[in-house]
């Protein structure tokens, strides 16, 4: 089975696609911009419809824009490390419209591993069961492609599944990533230069001696090559929605997104910024930290474990850190820190041990900011 994007979906006539959610309809829409919405509780996040009359042109075109940009977005990037040769091996354009990218998503049902979102057509006599990437996906034969940047033989395409490739395409993040499957249980390998795994690692050692829940990421190998691994936090019965997409939830529906995140999970959002800033994470970007879903409901819970730490220990040459990331404060780290320390305290569980680190000069920061930490809890 060839594994090649069918660009004719979203040609002109598509008449009309359906956003499922497992198996319940959450929204139809169609080609004119108008659109049924089934569930307004099942409806993703980041996507805002509105049942626009056939006369309001401004509101259907609204709609295509939001339902496009929804689509584009469970697709990766160009700023993939091996972005192109990932899409050259599945036959997809390098596009850089929203369309262009939805009409990629929309060949592979919009799958991902993140959510339990998908996308069909009226014709298709199809069930979440038939195509859920839990279930159905992840041979492991892609991962070349996606760690390696290495093309595909004409042989080798031909072996594989839509569902084989889908995990890889859909994952979002820069460095080079893939997903394999081990005795019934997902796991990332994230390749990259060595000093990014190594900062994984021990970041990821670090924030494991604070009450607070992270991603352990653990060292292996990918041909030849260290990588770090990590297991899936996600499944068909509850989803992840990161921060980029609840800031076009609260922006929608006229909510302070700042309010938002202390409310659902204070505890969390405040120790997140005390490892990061101990660790000297520079890449708290919206897309790698938010909130679990119900994979029945899509009500939001706690913040998920903290995770992406291969951009650790930069922006380490001075105490203050690098600009906070996750609010909207204008803070430095250092400032986000102390105000979460005064917030929860800095609830470390275990010593870290000075032998963990190889360089010295990164141990010294490090220990700096953390006795300046606890200097802070003493003083609450």
């Amino acid at each position: 089975m060839s594994i090649m994007v069918d660009y004719s979906l979203t040609a002109k006539g598509w008449k009309r696609f359906t956003v499922m959610h497992k198996d319940q309809r959450v929204a139809s829409m169609r080609e004119n911009g108008t659109c049924t919405i089934y569930s307004q509780r099942l409806m993703p996040y980041n996507l805002y419809l509105e049942n626009a009359e056939p006369g309001d042109l401004d509101a259907r075109l609204n709609n295509l824009d939001n339902f496009y940009y929804w689509c584009s977005s469970r697709i990766l990037t160009l700023d993939r490390k091996y972005a192109k040769e990932i899409l050259n091996s599945i036959g997809a354009k390098q596009s850089t419209t929203d369309r262009d990218r939805a009409g990629i998503a929309i060949s592979y049902h919009c799958l991902c591993l993140m959510d339990v979102y998908w996308v069909k057509q009226d014709y298709e006599r199809v069930t979440y069961a038939d195509l859920s990437l839990f279930r159905n996906s992840l041979s492991g034969a892609f991962a070349d492609v996606s760690l390696n940047g290495r093309q595909l033989t004409v042989q080798n395409s031909e072996l594989l599944r839509p569902q084989d490739a889908m995990g890889d395409v859909s994952t979002s993040g820069v460095a080079p990533k893939a997903w394999i499957r081990e005795k019934g249980t997902f796991y990332l390998l994230k390749n990259g230069e060595s000093r990014d795994v190594q900062a994984e690692l021990l970041a990821s050692r670090i924030a494991r001696c604070f009450k607070v829940d992270s991603v352990p990421y653990e060292a292996d190998v990918f041909d030849g090559k260290e990588v770090s691994k990590s297991r899936i936090i996600t499944s068909e019965e509850q989803g992840i929605v990161s921060m980029d997409h609840v800031e076009v939830y609260c922006a929608n529906h006229d909510l302070d997104r700042d309010r938002f995140v202390l409310k659902k999970d204070g505890y969390t959002y405040h120790m997140m910024n005390v490892v990061d800033y101990l660790v000297g994470n520079t890449d708290r970007h919206w897309g790698n930290w938010g909130f679990f879903a119900d994979g029945n409901t899509n009500a939001l819970g706690k913040m998920y474990p903290l995770m992406d730490f291969n951009k650790s220990f930069l922006s380490y040459d001075t105490i203050e850190g690098a600009r906070c990331q996750t609010n909207s404060k204008g803070q430095t780290q250092k400032e986000a820190a102390l105000e979460a320390v005064q917030a929860v305290g800095l609830n470390q569980i275990t010593e870290i041990s000075p032998e963990w680190f190889s360089d010295e000069t990164l141990c010294d920061m490090f220990f700096q900011r953390l006795d300046l930490l606890k200097k802070a809890e003493n003083d609450r």
